[in-house]
């Protein structure tokens, strides 16, 4: 009876949901490309250009973040791969990029022998695409046959083609992949294995694959791990030992955004690996596949590092045990690892700065050394080699440029490499951090960059940056055009490291989780609060800035506390969470927010969904919302609708889509540095004007 009445409640609920979108008056722009969202996007793009390109201030902020994005002494980030080093190059001449090669020894010097392997420009305009480099995938040991990720327009959906690294071509008759959200890996010379789209909507309600296949080179497909449609995707983790054997395929099934089943393959069927549900992996090491758990297990606290025997599971699954490789205080977290040969490099955060330890099994225990790096820094781990002890890493912080460091794990060694040079002014600037107390008395971290001695007057013009989600960290960064644009003329930045991000490991992310959010609202309004009490600014000239789950925070924020704000950045948002997991890919995300089929959930949605919240009589301060037409992965619809919404109700408000660039919006140099001149003018127009 039970399960009865709760399918009749969840066929009630799709019906309200359903009706709902009926009765949206703005539901038509959930239509990408239908022509008359478009001429509404073209229509709110002009009136956007007059209002934001038509300062006269724009052509010089243009100007100086142009400088920043398209210089050419800025640092070629390395990829390690053959012994050598690959880049990505995008400069104003090639928007679309060179992919490109030079050897180690010669990228260390100042100005490296670089070997062109694709040009993204040449190529695009020869096949008459708008192609991007998503990155490239190469057999190991030797790293030469590789496939790369082609997208169309910068989107996460992507077109695999097989490459000839050595010769610099496309492989003919090689492996390809028509555009699709999926993932590939080599097993062999000759064998992949792929989860992808294999039959039209053979994809979950996310918009992932979770049916996986070998794939041979005559084209035979076999089909080794099927998941189900409710599930987020599966993906394949090869485990690869240091001389490039293959040994075991772990299916990675995600249940939800954060729980998954991890499985070994066999001949007898997959063996499911003995973890909790909330547990992700990191890397291959020594024989041992390595996860991080996101929830107590066993003896295991949330949060800990530990290694799995892959050869004692498969012997005798049973009986094998999960190795503790290192367990955070209440204060850190894991951040990033990567994998060397023999060496497990773990990235973590200590009161929200960077250090990183290179751990190694001896004696049968695992140990760790700590590498040189400056302090008070955040860390980067770039790039790690599986045939050395080699790795890249990049520290900065809010004053300190970019600093690449080229690394020896196995001696915990590292020096600098190249440094970024400075792209503004820090003399007079300082970093101060300070914590405000939110609504249930958590102490609430954040920093404040501003000029020293500042006068507490309330008159600085302050730019509050969020994000509070998903378990991303937000940690001290070198943001070249905030310095050039906004620090150098006199404004404050402030970054809150609310509840939701991952600033201190699972346990402040899941502080804020589904029935929970409120508290990062909470927390991003306690620090607006201190700011003011402070008075290092005032209402009259606060400003805040977030995108993608951001975006919920900033519309949220806009809607709940609009006493508190003058000028409110939305960018690439989520802000319709009735409809969120209605369009792509939004089903992915329902163990972060909830399921708003489901009444208990939809209920806590509805108490914050920043469209359904919008009042006739309210009076918000005017916000700059902007999308882009091909992100795929958050839709451009929210931001669409409630921008129309605003308009519908007689309120302020200005908007902008660009038309290709993915969600990410920084596929192209160019367009990078004019979106980021329209945020400052607008910035400038609200809080310094």
């Amino acid at each position: 009876m039970k399960s009865v009445v709760s399918g009749l409640c969840a066929l009630m609920l799709t019906a309200g949901v359903a009706a709902a979108a009926e009765d949206d008056p703005f539901a038509w722009l959930e239509e990408v490309d239908s022509p008359r969202a478009m001429a509404w996007v073209e229509a709110q793009n002009a009136r956007a250009r007059e209002r934001l390109e038509g300062d006269p201030r724009y052509q010089t902020y243009l100007s100086e973040a142009r400088a920043i994005f398209a210089a050419e002494d800025r640092i070629p980030i390395p990829r390690l791969r053959a012994g050598g080093v690959d880049n990505l190059w995008q400069d104003a001449e090639r928007p679309h990029g060179v992919w490109r090669h030079a050897s180690l020894a010669s990228y260390r010097k100042a100005s490296p022998q670089w070997r062109t392997l694709l040009d993204l420009d040449a190529l695009a305009e020869a096949e008459g695409r708008n192609w991007f480099f998503h990155g490239a995938t190469c057999l190991k040991p030797a790293q030469t046959r590789c496939l790369i990720a082609l997208s169309d327009g910068g989107g996460d959906a992507v077109e695999f083609r097989e490459f000839d690294a050595a010769e610099a071509r496309f492989v003919d008759g090689g492996f390809r992949f028509a555009e699709g959200k999926q993932d590939v890996a080599w097993l062999d010379a000759d064998t992949l294995i792929v989860g992808r789209e294999w039959t039209p909507g053979e994809v979950t309600t996310s918009g992932y694959p979770y049916v996986l296949k070998t794939v041979r080179r005559d084209g035979t497909a076999t089909e080794v791990f099927r998941g189900d449609p409710t599930d987020v995707s599966a993906s394949a983790i090869v485990l690869r030992a240091e001389g490039g054997a293959v040994d075991g395929i772990i299916a990675a099934r995600g249940l939800t955004f954060f729980e998954s089943e991890f499985s070994l393959l066999t001949d007898a069927g997959p063996l499911k690996l003995p973890l909790p549900r909330r547990a992700a992996y990191q890397a291959y090491v020594d024989g041992r596949a390595v996860f991080t758990l996101q929830e107590p297990h066993e003896d295991f606290a949330a949060g800990a590092l530990v290694g799995l025997p892959i050869g004692d599971f498969r012997r005798a699954p049973k009986a094998a045990k999960l190795e503790l490789i290192f367990q955070p205080s209440e204060r850190q977290a894991i951040t990033e690892t990567a994998e060397t040969k023999g060496s497990l490099v773990v990235s973590i955060l200590d009161e929200v700065k960077g250090a990183v330890d290179v751990w190694r099994r001896q004696d049968g225990r695992w140990a760790a050394r700590r590498l040189p790096l400056p302090a008070d820094a955040s860390v980067a781990l770039v790039s790690g080699s599986g045939k050395d002890e080699t790795l890249f890493l990049i520290t900065e912080g809010f004053l300190s440029p970019d600093a690449l460091w080229l690394a020896d794990a196995g001696a915990a060694a590292a020096q600098t490499v190249k440094t970024l040079p400075a792209r503004f002014d820090p003399d007079g600037l300082e970093v101060q951090q300070f914590s405000a107390t939110s609504t249930d008395g958590t102490r609430i971290p954040y920093f404040v960059v501003a000029k020293k001695g500042l006068k507490l007057d309330g008159s600085t013009p302050t730019l509050l940056y969020g994000y509070g989600g998903f378990e991303i960290a937000q940690t001290p960064a070198y943001r070249p055009e905030l310095g050039k644009i906004w620090l150098e003329r006199g404004g404050a930045y402030v970054l809150a490291n609310i509840r939701g991000g991952g600033e201190f490991g699972p346990t402040w992310h899941q502080a804020a989780l589904r029935e929970k959010r409120q508290r990062a609202f909470d927390d991003f309004a306690a620090v607006a609060k201190d700011l003011i009490a402070r008075k290092i600014t005032s209402p009259r000239r606060l400003g805040i800035y977030g995108r993608s789950n951001g975006g919920v925070l900033t519309s949220v924020s806009m809607t709940q506390n609009p006493q508190l704000f003058n000028a409110v950045v939305i960018e690439s948002p989520l802000i319709d969470m009735l409809r969120y997991h209605r369009l792509p890919a939004g089903a992915s995300w329902i163990g972060e927010y909830g399921d708003p089929e489901v009444s208990e959930d939809r209920a806590f949605i509805a108490a914050y969904s920043a469209y359904q919240k919008l009042a006739p009589d309210a009076d918000y301060p005017e916000p700059y919302i902007t999308t882009n037409t091909r992100d795929d992965r958050v839709h451009p619809g929210h931001a669409r609708k409630f921008a129309a919404r605003l308009e519908a109700l007689g309120k302020p408000y200005v908007y902008f889509e660009n038309t290709f660039g993915g969600h990410a919006n920084a596929t192209d140099p160019e367009l990078n540095a004019q979106r980021w001149a329209r945020h400052y003018v607008y910035l400038t127009q609200k809080l310094m004007d």
